[in-house]
């Protein structure tokens, strides 16, 4: 079982992880980032080097920046956010007969 400071030590990990993944998805530096969102030039890389944390602000900032929900940002399972939303966004486009069509395209593909 994870101690409180284990516990802590290893989310901030993963935020560090999970920042940089979408950080790179979106190719661009960190340098780029954190000067885009207001902030220093060396604020993302602290956070990615895991020497600090951002503020909740700060937090939404980057996750505007990215193009991610909250929730998007902390959902480990899904690699490419923005990825899904686009596609998302297509589908809300499409006819019921079209979207029925694509559904079985997919189902297809995953079986």
């Amino acid at each position: 079982m994870l101690k409180d400071n284990q516990f802590a030590f290893y989310n901030e990990k993963q935020f560090a992880k999970r920042l940089t993944e979408l950080r790179q998805k979106k190719g661009v530096s960190a340098r780029d980032m954190s000067l885009s969102i207001g902030q220093c030039d060396s604020y993302i890389n602290r956070i990615e080097n895991g020497r600090s944390l951002p503020s909740m602000t700060g937090f939404f900032y980057i996750c505007e920046y990215l193009g991610v929900t909250p929730a998007e940002f902390f959902s480990y399972d899904n690699a490419d956010p923005q990825t899904v939303n686009a596609l998302n966004a297509a589908l809300r486009q499409l006819s019921p007969r079209q979207s029925e069509h694509i559904l079985a395209i997919v189902n297809d593909i995953i079986n």
